[in-house]
């Protein structure tokens, strides 16, 4: 009897351990990372969810691969379920530098830390990381090359991206320090197409029509600006200079072709792969180490090196 007794505690302490060890995974001797992605359709958001999946698996975790598709209440859905599935962690590519900072905290409060890539929130001390981009100084560099080919002066369109992305007005900031300084330039069109293809297409056709002289396209993203040079090259206007922003496959094709000249890479292998080695330090010894806001350095892309860039990946 005495036996039985003590096989029955031992059982109920298993089960109340099995309840809050805060991983349902724990007895298996590995923990959840859950990755939140913008979209699994742009290849920039499927390489930041890959990158950060094999990386994560590498050091022993399992993941949970989603997109918000850039909605704030799928976002918090993901976030609930996250925190429902006991996730050691988070990385995120959010919806909302604003919208997001109650879901983040909510994840905190529960225990689970979170560790943003590519863009930030409008918030210190919520999540324990945010690694983007530097996108001021990769869209004055990719600003300074348009000047160029523009030979700083012609009239000119900005497609720019959603507006509750951080990014985008950092990337719109950055190109206007640099081109509001040439006279000549003349932008006269400015219009949201939502990190879009599709809406950099329609948008470029609408404007084309109230602006047929223009010379030049700079976009907040290359997606943005794959779209406008499809709809450029439909109207016979091929000679229109387009750039982009990103280091997207499509766009590193459309400058070998001599569509597009030029693009802006941005790092999002190396940015993915630190968030989740931040996360795995953290969780391993309540630290990263380093600081929340982390910033790095974008690199122009043109004809010269377009054949070097793999998937994100500037080769030497």
């Amino acid at each position: 009897m005495k036996s039985r007794r003590m096989s029955l505690s031992m059982l109920v302490a298993v089960s109340v351990l099995f309840m809050f060890s805060g991983n349902p995974l724990a007895a298996q001797g590995k923990k959840l990372i859950a990755i939140i992605t913008a979209s699994l359709d742009n290849p920039f958001f499927v390489t930041m969810a890959q990158t950060a999946k094999a990386t994560a698996e590498k050091l022993g975790y399992d993941t949970w691969v989603v997109s918000h598709n850039d909605n704030v209440d799928t976002q918090n859905t993901l976030f609930d379920n996250a925190i429902a599935k006991h996730a050691a962690a988070i990385i995120l590519d959010n919806a909302g530098a604003d919208a997001t900072i109650a879901a983040i905290q909510k994840a905190k409060d529960a225990g689970i830390p979170t560790f943003c890539v590519d863009r930030e929130i409008n918030a210190k001390g919520v999540a324990i990381s945010q690694i983007v981009s530097n996108n001021f100084q990769g869209a004055t560099i990719g600003a300074t090359y348009f000047a160029k080919l523009m030979g700083q002066e012609g009239n000119y369109v900005e497609l720019t991206g959603k507006d509750s992305d951080t990014n985008a007005h950092v990337r719109s900031d950055g190109y206007h320090s640099i081109l509001d300084k040439f006279s000549g330039l003349k932008m006269v069109a400015q219009q949201t197409a939502n990190w879009d293809q599709n809406q950099g297409y329609s948008v470029m056709q609408t404007i084309l029509q109230a602006h047929p002289d223009i010379k030049g396209v700079i976009c907040g993203n290359d997606t943005m600006a794959v779209g406008a040079q499809a709809a450029l090259l439909a109207a016979g206007r091929g000679d229109v200079i387009v750039t982009g922003f990103d280091g997207s496959p499509d766009a590193a094709t459309s400058i070998m072709k001599g569509q597009m000249k030029a693009t802006v890479l941005q790092p999002i292998v190396n940015l993915s792969k630190m968030a989740v080695e931040q996360a795995d330090k953290y969780l391993k010894t309540g630290s990263t180490g380093v600081s929340e806001k982390q910033t790095v350095n974008c690199i122009l892309i043109t004809k010269s090196n377009a054949a070097r860039l793999h998937n994100f990946v500037l080769e030497e």
